[in-house]
């Protein structure tokens, strides 16, 4: 769950420049997705609109069901399906997926116990060998003012690479950032 103001940032211009010019090139850079990757929880889509560009085709699971039946209705027609659903429990065969990312949600899953759910599943539905990479932010002030009676649990980054192993992924990296950390591991 996000507050109003959460909400209305996430589809901002302001948002839109940060995921296009920072986020989305420090997180994948020039890592291959593959021909069809996962995204997990888009929002409103801006990281859709970016990541939908540079792959054949997309997929994107959000909870949310205005968002994902809004996101669905704007990208009908393109390369993009998008699945209202749970990311930890996903409707997704074994090895579906030729890469998955997660950009800044992670931390709006409710608790530990479900993000290492989320992790398994991410694991589960990706082909062996492909990437998972993503992003999430660390608690300072304004993260706190942002998230003001939104669903939050803080991922530890020095934590993180041990509960992506536990998940089954290897060739883990985590590199910490000014306002919180990024990953790529490999299923």
């Amino acid at each position: 769950m996000m507050n109003l103001f959460h909400r209305w940032y996430c589809q901002s211009g302001r948002w839109r420049e940060r995921v296009e010019s920072k986020i989305i090139p420090a997180v994948l850079g020039d890592l291959d997705l593959g021909e069809s990757p996962l995204e997990l929880g888009p929002g409103p889509g801006l990281t859709t609109d970016v990541i939908r560009r540079k792959v054949p085709h997309l997929t994107a699971i959000e909870l949310d069901r205005r968002l994902a039946s809004s996101l669905k209705d704007r990208l009908a027609g393109t390369n993009v399906t998008v699945v209202e659903g749970d990311a930890t429990t996903m409707p997704f065969g074994d090895a579906e997926f030729t890469g998955a990312v997660c950009l800044t949600m992670l931390h709006h899953v409710p608790n530990a116990d479900l993000q290492d759910r989320l992790l398994r599943e991410v694991h589960r539905v990706l082909k062996p060998g492909s990437w998972f990479a993503g992003s999430d932010s660390t608690p300072r002030l304004r993260w706190h003012l942002y998230h003001l009676f939104d669903t939050k649990t803080p991922v530890d980054p020095d934590g993180f690479p041990a509960r992506l192993a536990a998940a089954g992924f290897s060739e883990v990296t985590v590199a910490r950032t000014a306002t919180g950390f990024r990953w790529r591991a490999k299923a």
